[in-house]
């Protein structure tokens, strides 16, 4: 029997996919009562993670979903390679940097063109691809299991081969971003090597449209306080804002 950590883990992962849940349904599936599922709920409708309705529980609004990655890609496309540029502009000639996984993150590997001795770790697919037009910069893959619908490498082997590195920088793109829960993302797995990433760090840039803030997913990276430096564009909320220079974070914003 699951425990109710993952037994909350996958409720909302149900809510996700038909849109609705009822808790007999639910008290079925889990073999647990029916009060149990009525708490569950409940806490989960108090986290932001499903709204409770008569009955059960509906999804979120705030929770966001996870798009594949050509709709990341075509999600505010013109903000990201902004972003992606001034990214790009922080990585100075012979550190050694990590490019998360993502479309945010892609822009930044195509602004690395003319950057020298620059090595590079990545995750990702799509941004290792995007390195070939680079000539001076050294790439480097986590390896370990392939997930498809983002290009992105994740597991226990990814881990443990970024344990026995240390970088200048780690640029990370996220899926959500509160000032009171911090940086989320949707995929559980991913979330524990983006921890690794950033205990391997020396720097945190997190790169990010306004569109994730006020949105998170069910797995947290780290705190918003835990991030050293903040890239994104003039659509953040004033309030998010105001948390992230009170936590001392040093926020570069893109006029849009």
């Amino acid at each position: 029997m699951l425990n109710t950590i993952e037994r909350r883990h996958e409720i909302v992962q149900l809510v996700c996919k038909q849109e609705r849940v009822q808790v007999p349904e639910l008290a079925q599936l889990f073999g647990v009562s029916t009060v149990t599922i009525r708490n569950d709920l409940n806490e989960l409708d108090e986290k932001g993670l499903l709204v409770r309705s008569r009955g059960g529980a509906v999804m979120s609004n705030r929770l966001t979903q996870e798009l594949s990655l050509k709709e990341k890609h075509d999600a505010n496309r013109g903000i990201k390679e902004r972003l992606g540029k001034f990214a790009a502009s922080l990585i100075k000639d012979g550190e050694s940097i990590i490019l998360d996984s993502g479309t945010t993150t892609e822009e930044v590997a195509k602004n690395l063109t003319n950057h020298h001795g620059v090595v590079v770790m990545t995750n990702g697919l799509n941004v290792a691809h995007s390195l070939l037009n680079a000539p001076s910069v050294e790439v480097l893959m986590t390896g370990g299991t392939l997930r498809k619908k983002s290009l992105s490498f994740y597991g226990r082997q990814a881990e443990q081969h970024l344990q026995q590195y240390h970088f200048d920088k780690l640029i990370l793109g996220v899926d959500g971003f509160e000032k009171d829960v911090g940086i989320t993302t949707h995929f559980e797995l991913e979330a524990l090597l983006n921890r690794v990433m950033c205990e391997v760090s020396r720097e945190i840039i997190v790169v990010t449209d306004s569109s994730k803030f006020n949105r998170k997913g069910v797995h947290k990276i780290i705190a918003a306080s835990e991030v050293n430096v903040l890239i994104t564009d003039s659509g953040i909320p004033a309030e998010i804002k105001t948390a992230i220079e009170n936590a001392g974070v040093q926020l570069h914003i893109i006029d849009l």
